[in-house]
């Protein structure tokens, strides 16, 4: 396990080497979804034949070139969940053994202002438990 902390933890920094060490499989649940590094980086690894994924909150419908749409646009999956009062997760799931997971909204603000954290777990036990969750989530998720 690795732990970083921000505000300027180098947070971003942590799940960016991880995107860019994916293989086969990103899998994303997130509340707050604008980080212009992280979407760059799952561009990329979509690019490279892994395969992306995101769940996000449903307030992430908004209008113009998000980060949501960039991603939809460029033929990622990305879906809403409506189910629930907020759909609260920071989760990554990467190559069904590596989990991040905390506090940490992948944006902004959060590495740069708020007190944060980010909890990096090597586990194929756990990253079964979250995927098998981010799936259950993906089910009654609507498409962006």
């Amino acid at each position: 396990a690795q732990v970083y902390f921000s505000p300027n933890g180098r947070c971003t920094v942590a799940i960016l080497k991880m995107i860019s060490s994916a293989q086969s499989e990103i899998l994303v649940q997130a509340f707050s979804f604008s980080s212009p590094a992280m979407t760059d980086a799952l561009l990329q690894a979509h690019g490279r034949g892994v395969k992306v994924a995101l769940i996000l909150d449903k307030s992430e419908r908004m209008e113009g070139l998000t980060p949501a749409a960039i991603l939809s646009n460029a033929g990622i999956p990305v879906y809403l969940d409506g189910k629930h009062a907020l759909a609260n997760n920071r989760v990554i799931i990467i190559d069904h053994r590596t989990v991040l997971t905390g506090s940490f909204n992948f944006n902004k603000a959060s590495e740069e202002m708020n007190a944060e954290n980010l909890l990096m777990l090597e586990s194929k036990e756990l990253s079964t438990l979250y995927r098998d969750n981010w799936l259950q989530h993906r089910r009654h998720s609507e498409p962006y």
